[in-house]
């Protein structure tokens, strides 16, 4: 009879505590003695049958992980309609959990199981020591859970926040990747965009617009009215419901504010500057072809006075 190791008595009697602790099966010992039989020495039987069971426990556990496991999360991922953004670093944890799963069993199994002890010791003192040393960090991993459970916006969406603005090209447990509309990739930490405000444009299915355009006093405010109005029906991609409108909301020094109102659906950063354009476009060649100004502010140097009837009174001289 091969007598038993350290280990293995420290397992059966508790060693020198007195406490009786689960007894592990050393699958190793078979493997030992196989190799003792060939014509291993003893002092490397063991050490090598030990590595050996690891490895071929690690390796199974882990193929059957991949097969198993990792199928069945993405099931589960597709039937709760989760993006494609949303299963990569969920994917990634999985991984990270069978790694750890298959490293313990294959420990145990080789009859490491006071090394796993001493090493789940060092690992919690480990984990706090450096949870203190990385709280920026851990605030952005759980921010990142965050927008991925309440979804405030989705890759390829345009998004603006503390003067920014850009699409966002990929979002991760730490950081989210924007690339601005000068062809800049910002790299943003979670926290960041969860503690402030962020403006999604694109989050609904329909955007509205809003454009002032300043027309001279002497201008027939109706006339002009009408033009915008007809602009914004005329355009192919101005939705008709909810329906355009144009409101009188400010009487400037220099003009009278006429804002319009219009929406478009499907929007993207690209529809809004193009639809804007197009129509402040239409709108400005109907104003000059129907003789309504667009007037600029003005500024008097003449060093006059300006009388309330707009005419000007010029000082008197010293002569």
């Amino acid at each position: 009879m091969t007598p038993l190791s350290p280990l293995q008595q420290g397992t059966e009697t508790g060693g020198d505590t007195g406490v009786t602790t689960p007894e592990v099966p050393d699958t190793s010992q078979p493997v030992a003695e196989l190799l003792a039989d060939v014509g291993v020495p003893d002092q490397l039987a063991g050490p090598l049958g030990q590595a050996i069971v690891f490895l071929v426990a690690f390796v199974l556990l882990w193929a059957i992980g991949r097969a198993l496991l990792t199928p069945l999360v993405r099931r589960v991922m597709d039937s709760r309609g989760l993006d494609e953004h949303a299963k990569a670093p969920l994917l990634r944890l999985v991984t990270f959990v069978m790694l750890f799963v298959a490293v313990s069993v294959a420990f145990g199994l080789a009859g490491f199981g006071n090394f796993l002890t001493s090493l789940a010791t060092i690992a919690a003192a480990a984990t706090l020591a450096i949870g203190l040393a990385m709280q920026d960090v851990l605030a952005n991993f759980v921010a990142g859970v965050f927008i991925y459970t309440d979804k405030p916006f989705r890759i390829g969406d345009w998004i603006e926040w503390d003067g920014n603005s850009g699409i966002v090209e990929d979002i991760s447990l730490r950081v989210t990747r924007v690339r601005t509309f000068d062809n800049e990739l910002l790299t943003v930490p979670n926290s960041q965009l969860t503690d402030g405000v962020i403006k999604n444009p694109v989050a609904k299915d329909e955007l509205r617009l809003k454009f002032t355009f300043g027309i001279d006093y002497s201008d027939d405010i109706q006339q002009a009215t009408e033009i915008i109005m007809t602009e914004a029906e005329d355009h192919p991609d101005i939705m008709d419901e909810p329906a355009p409108s144009v409101r009188l909301t400010e009487l400037a020094d220099s003009y009278v504010g006429l804002q319009s109102r219009i929406w478009i659906a499907n929007p993207s950063r690209a529809d809004f500057m193009r639809i804007r354009g197009d129509f402040v476009t239409n709108v400005k060649q109907r104003f000059d072809a129907e003789g309504i100004s667009i007037p600029f502010p003005q500024m008097d140097l003449s060093g006059g006075i300006r009388l309330a009837d707009g005419q000007t009174v010029a000082p008197e001289s010293d002569d």
